[in-house]
């Protein structure tokens, strides 16, 4: 049974494929069709023929409700068992409707039974599909008593054909739920890489404040106590305090700012190595040898961004990032697919920063979108 876990409807390549096992399954639902009904071209009575017909059609419909509930896990419970229960109430309805159709000529009923059995698989359990399969198995067989047909001829058909449709539409199922599995991996993966990023920026600024507010809490603690006996020296350490204060201060927006020393190559290696776990296919030149420090930091930074708006704003395909430079001009290129309206644009709060950042040091940062495709293109001065 496919989980109900919600799957994201915007995934382009996840909805691709539910299209292609819903179109799938379907096909083979209204091409069982074709077996019933030369059983009603068989049957001499207009009537008869009509009733069956009306049977078949409604057998029909209600599998196709079924088959697309199994393939949309975020459809409400309360729609999925109406699909179930119209079904069973379309089965029971087509004994009294379909089995007379032909009667003695073709088993016309066995082929819905096993149609039934193979939806079994997708509806319930497999303990409970086994109970489905032999209570159908136990209606083909009344159903052959009840028209004169043959007993052996409606087993096998009912029972040997169920089986296979079973095995089919247990596998294209079983594939789509490993798909949507694999997905929902990839999209925890993003967010462990998210999460894993904030926590190494916590601890960052946990190594900067710890120390320094100790010293600061014992330093203020000391002119406080030196206060009343000797002012000169409690001045002496309330300057300290100050002088760290401030020390602290600019570490701690040197580090919101990511302006330590960042290694561009193992943050391409990291931001390609996540992409790449995620399903994105990514293309990646090395950066030049003769990047100095400053502008790889730089360049550092916005790679992170960059790297963070394909995992969680769009549903790439692909990424291409390129960093060449150009006389005192070193440049950036993120071009990835998959952008939509939900994704970031100019005006998100990440790329606003990163503009203002680069701004400062001399540089630039353009976005543009064509239709799916994201452009970031970032440049900052090469000093040398």
């Amino acid at each position: 049974m496919l989980s109900e876990a919600g799957t994201p409807r915007a995934d382009r390549r996840l909805r691709r494929a539910r299209q292609a096992t819903l179109l799938s399954l379907v096909t083979g639902v209204w091409a069982s069709v074709l077996l019933p009904a030369v059983g009603l071209a068989r049957e001499p009575d207009a009537g008869r023929a009509v009733l069956g017909a009306v049977g078949v059609l409604a057998f029909v419909i209600a599998q196709t409700a079924v088959l697309y509930a199994a393939v949309t896990p975020w459809l409400d419970r309360r729609w999925r068992r109406r699909a179930h229960l119209g079904l069973a109430g379309a089965a029971v309805l087509t004994v009294p409707l379909v089995g007379p159709v032909a009667a003695g000529a073709w088993p016309t009923w066995a082929w819905l039974g096993a149609a039934l059995i193979g939806m079994a698989p997708l509806l319930v359990r497999p303990p409970a599909a086994l109970a489905v399969a032999a209570a159908v198995l136990l209606v083909s067989v009344a159903v052959a008593g009840w028209t004169g047909g043959s007993v052996a001829r409606h087993l096998a058909v009912t029972g040997g054909i169920g089986v296979a449709v079973a095995a089919v539409n247990g596998l294209q199922v079983w594939f789509w739920d490993l798909l949507v599995d694999a997905r929902q991996g990839q999209a925890a993966q993003a967010r462990l890489a998210a999460a894993e990023e904030r926590l190494r920026f916590a601890r960052d600024v946990h190594d900067v404040l710890g120390h320094r507010l100790t010293v600061i809490a014992l330093k203020a603690e000391l002119a406080a106590r030196l206060a009343p006996v000797d002012p000169q020296r409690a001045g002496r350490e309330a300057a300290e305090v100050q002088r760290l204060a401030a020390s602290a201060l600019t570490e701690v927006r040197e580090t919101v700012h990511g302006y330590r020393a960042v290694d561009l190559d193992e943050q391409l290696t990291a931001i390609v190595g996540v992409l790449r776990s995620c399903g994105v296919r990514c293309t990646v030149g090395p950066p030049p040898a003769d990047l100095p420090q400053s502008a790889a930091t730089e360049l550092a930074a916005v790679l992170r961004e960059a790297g963070t708006n394909v995992l969680r704003h769009s549903r790439a395909d692909w990424c291409r990032i390129h960093i060449d430079r150009e006389d005192d001009v070193a440049r950036m290129t993120v071009v990835n697919d998959g952008a939509d309206d939900r994704g970031p644009d100019a005006h998100s709060h990440g790329l606003r920063g990163l503009a203002d950042r680069l701004a400062a040091a001399g540089g630039d940062l353009r976005v543009r979108r064509e239709d799916a495709v994201f452009t970031l293109e970032a440049t900052v001065p090469v000093v040398t």
